[in-house]
């Protein structure tokens, strides 16, 4: 969860460096094609900068193993070791309270990337059989903000 919100705070001061460097007009004045060209460039830059620090240990049982870019996704790979439990277990136990985790974490630490139309992709794999045991997809649209002021 630290290394969570330290991503997050990563993210956050990253964006607002490429945003102050990089754009001279306002982000809705581009062209849609221009966006979504400075959107796949900012994953890209995103990614590379993370990956630099991993593999890193999450919690006793979960590693950030990659993150890499597919467009203007981000998508974060986990690796889950938990020696107690199955995958089928980890799967059926641990689903729903991840998903609530995850998904509330990035809508609110990533808020700026997701307004902006970078998604993010958080894939967990199982350490024992490389089996996908979660794959949370967070978009603006699942994060519920409320309507900008006029």
């Amino acid at each position: 969860m630290k290394l969570f919100f330290l991503i997050s705070a990563l993210l956050s001061i990253f964006t607002a460096n490429v945003s102050a460097q990089n754009m001279q007009m306002k982000y809705q004045d581009l062209p849609l094609s221009k966006m979504q060209k400075q959107n796949r460039e900012i994953a890209s830059m995103a990614a590379k900068e993370i990956s630099k620090s991993l593999p890193q240990k999450i919690d006793k049982f979960t590693t950030l193993q990659s993150i890499k870019n597919k467009n203007t996704t981000l998508i974060y790979t986990f690796v889950i070791n938990d020696p107690a439990k199955s995958d089928d277990a980890i799967i059926q136990q641990d689903h729903s309270r991840m998903q609530k985790v995850v998904v509330g974490g990035v809508c609110r630490t990533s808020k700026r990337f997701l307004q902006a139309g970078i998604n993010i992709s958080y894939l967990y794999l199982s350490a024992k059989s490389k089996k996908v045991l979660f794959k949370f997809d967070i978009t603006k649209e699942k994060c519920h903000y409320p309507a900008p002021r006029q």
